[in-house]
């Protein structure tokens, strides 16, 4: 699998909508597609508009597969980059 950085911008009203969103990809990445997508991490981003958007780290065998993964879920996912090396000075604050 490769890694890649997804930016969802103002996807999300609030972070009641983001936690719902949250657990149906959870749930369809860990069941439907275990084998195609792996959710990594995601930041949460304060938007200008006040809406909340995010970046999310995955493993996926290709972005078409992390396409497939998002319209399941109903969000946003057109913005791919693949990651060429991860670069850790500290790890990120609890």
């Amino acid at each position: 699998m490769n890694l890649y950085m997804i930016r969802r911008p103002s996807a999300w009203a609030d972070q009641a909508d983001l936690e719902k969103t949250a657990a149906i990809s959870a749930r369809i990445g860990d069941e439907e597609m275990p084998d195609q997508v792996r959710w990594i991490r995601s930041y949460v981003l304060s938007e200008p508009d006040g809406r909340l958007g995010t970046c999310c780290i995955y493993e996926a065998v290709n972005e078409d597969a992390l396409r497939e993964h998002a319209r399941c879920v109903g969000m946003p996912g057109e913005d791919i980059t693949p990651i060429g090396a991860t670069v850790v000075i500290r790890p990120d604050p609890g």
